[in-house]
């Protein structure tokens, strides 16, 4: 592998880590059954973290790289979440476009997916995906890659997010950094539906055409979304482990 190759790698690995832990720190983890993965950069593979580790202890040499059929490449570790193959192994062989795909599901997010109109747009947060996700009814844990695998990406078509009835979301984005963008949005604008809905009032939705435009905005605001948070996460993240160590 060339040396750009290899630090291209090198960054995807601490990059996913970093996510891991972040995820951990928002509270999304749930214990060691939810899966973020990353894209290998020049190759039909995705790094995965091994099955039974919880988010907090996840570090950038423990993924295993695992090929779009299952099979792992590299690691040294020997298994992985098996319904994680199927749903990132499944999204990366037909999203050339996605190179981060994370699978969460917390209180918040299960109970919009779960919902019959799912995500509304009731906040700035939930504008960003107006008419911008799909919904995957349950069927039970996704364990056949032929037949769960194809059902998710069709449901999925070309939209970031897609809500799974009754058990948690999928955010697929271009890199780490714009997944992890995406979830926090997605995840801010759920936790306001619950409350919103909670509190048994009337309420204001914006009309569609308003929806519409807030969208275009919101999504053309810069170039690169989610890069700048990022960028501003990973000063912070190091700078505390800095700390750790000092």
């Amino acid at each position: 592998m060339m040396s750009e190759d290899l630090n291209r790698v090198i960054d995807i690995r601490k990059d996913l880590a970093m996510a891991h832990q972040l995820f951990a720190e928002f509270g999304w983890d749930d214990l060691t059954y939810t899966h973020l993965t990353a894209r290998h950069p020049n190759k039909d593979s995705y790094f995965i973290m091994p099955f039974g580790y919880l988010f907090v202890d996840i570090t950038p040499d423990m993924f295993l790289e695992v090929d779009f059929k299952g099979q792992i490449l590299s690691g040294c570790r020997s298994n992985y979440n098996p319904t994680g193959h199927v749903i990132h192994g499944a999204i990366y062989e037909a999203r050339p476009d996605v190179n981060a795909v994370f699978h969460s599901h917390t209180p918040d997010n299960i109970a919009v997916a779960s919902q019959t109109d799912g995500l509304l747009p009731l906040s700035q947060w939930a504008l960003l995906f107006y008419q911008r996700f799909g919904f995957h009814d349950y069927d039970s844990l996704s364990l056949q890659a032929g037949h769960h695998g194809k059902q998710l990406v069709s449901d999925l078509k070309d939209h970031p997010v897609l809500l799974m009835r009754n058990h948690g979301v999928v955010v697929a984005g271009k890199d780490i950094a714009e997944t992890f963008y995406l979830h926090y949005h997605l995840e801010m604008a759920c936790r306001t539906q619950c409350r919103l809905l909670s509190m048994n009032e009337s309420y204001q939705v914006p009309s569609h055409e308003v929806c519409v435009q807030s969208a275009r905005d919101l999504l053309g605001f810069e170039q690169q979304n989610g890069h700048r948070d990022w960028q501003a996460l990973k000063r912070r993240f190091y700078k505390s482990k800095e700390t750790m160590n000092d």
